[in-house]
């Protein structure tokens, strides 16, 4: 990689959006099949010659990086379900390809994988918890193992991440009524919960406006327990999908109003799926095959200039642009999502 001082320019999009952050998912299987995500019985996965190799996903970062990305958060599907995958986080260390290295896990083989991808390098850990209690649990996931993920969650904290965070998708008649007891699991594992709207996303066949508990009814539910909660500016934080709030005792928790209050206008995050298709947007209907000149031979050069063309054409602001919509309603039908498994968040590493 090239030394700071001999990069070119951070690309910026036509909204003067920089191309800051990259999601790279490592495989599009998972273990849970929640509700909000994967509700359908059957689906339609990747062919696995078609899946990046570590060695491709390390170049491709490369790439990414040269350019200016300086996060990069390995996601799924389930990302633990990749065999070795502490072995793609050492060879990302190995390159110094970037700054931070994190993980959005489902917790359920963390207690398994915590120490080794912490010795291997990897930064942070956000975990998915959607409730505490486990008939919900098996329920929400369709799967009895909320005592794998707590347990996760604990081998995360032992293993020395101490930037823990937990991610809860709150849907309204599903888990709403447990903002207050995820809040104090948060504080007493020593996790920064992110409460997080139901969004009408790819697999999200059952949404609908009806579902969403609101950035706004959430704080005043939380505000009704603790007493008004304060939001808090971070310079550092610019650009990222979670406003940050502290409670009176100073317990800071964060909340992703993806749909009732879009970021896109600071979105410089974008998607690579594990057959290595780049979406500059969550909503995105098509991706760049970046997969194709790679293992035709394109060098870096190539590579870099493809993805700075992209980002310098995109004006992407799916989210904003739903929220105008007057009768809004699921993203895709599930026959849609079954003739084009890219539209899938599993797949997409939503």
């Amino acid at each position: 990689m090239a030394p700071v001082a001999d990069r070119p320019p951070v690309p910026v999009d036509l909204l003067a959006r920089p191309l800051t952050s990259l999601r790279v998912s490592v495989t599009d299987r998972c273990n849970l099949r929640c509700s909000y995500c994967m509700p359908e019985e059957h689906y339609t996965w990747l062919p696995r010659p078609s899946i990046l190799r570590y060695e491709e996903i390390t170049r491709l970062v490369g790439v990414f990086a040269a350019l200016g990305v300086t996060k990069v958060r390995l996601t799924g599907g389930e990302p633990l379900l990749r065999l070795d995958l502490p072995e793609l986080v050492a060879l990302l260390r190995r390159e110094g390809a970037v700054r931070e290295i994190a993980l959005t896990t489902n917790g359920i083989l963390l207690a398994r994988y915590a120490p080794a991808m912490r010795d291997a390098g990897l930064s942070r850990v956000t975990v998915s918890l959607d409730t505490l209690r486990a008939e919900r649990f098996a329920q929400l996931a369709r799967r009895a193992r909320l005592g794998e993920v707590l347990d996760g969650i604990a081998a995360a904290r032992d293993a020395g991440f101490q930037r823990l965070k937990i991610n809860t998708v709150v849907v309204r008649g599903g888990n709403d009524d447990e903002l207050i007891d995820i809040l104090e699991f948060g504080r007493q594992e020593g996790a920064e919960v992110r409460f997080i709207e139901y969004m009408d996303v790819g697999g999200a066949t059952q949404w609908s406006p009806a579902a969403v508990v609101t950035r706004a009814e959430m704080l005043a539910r939380i505000g009704r327990h603790y007493g008004a909660p304060t939001a808090l500016v971070d310079p550092s934080d610019a650009g990222a999908p979670a406003e940050r709030f502290a409670l009176p005792d100073g317990t800071v928790f964060g909340i992703i109003a993806s749909t009732t209050a879009p970021f896109c206008g600071s979105c410089g995050r974008s998607r690579l799926t594990a057959d290595g298709l780049w979406y500059t947007c969550l909503y995105g209907e098509a991706g760049v095959d970046l997969k194709v000149p790679l293992r035709e031979g394109a060098g870096d050069a190539e590579l870099a200039a493809l993805v700075r063309g992209v980002w310098a054409a995109r004006a992407d602001r799916g989210a904003e642009q739903r929220l105008v919509e007057i009768e809004r309603g699921p993203l895709y039908a599930p026959a849609s999502l079954r003739a084009d498994p890219h539209r899938e968040m599993h797949t997409r590493g939503g």
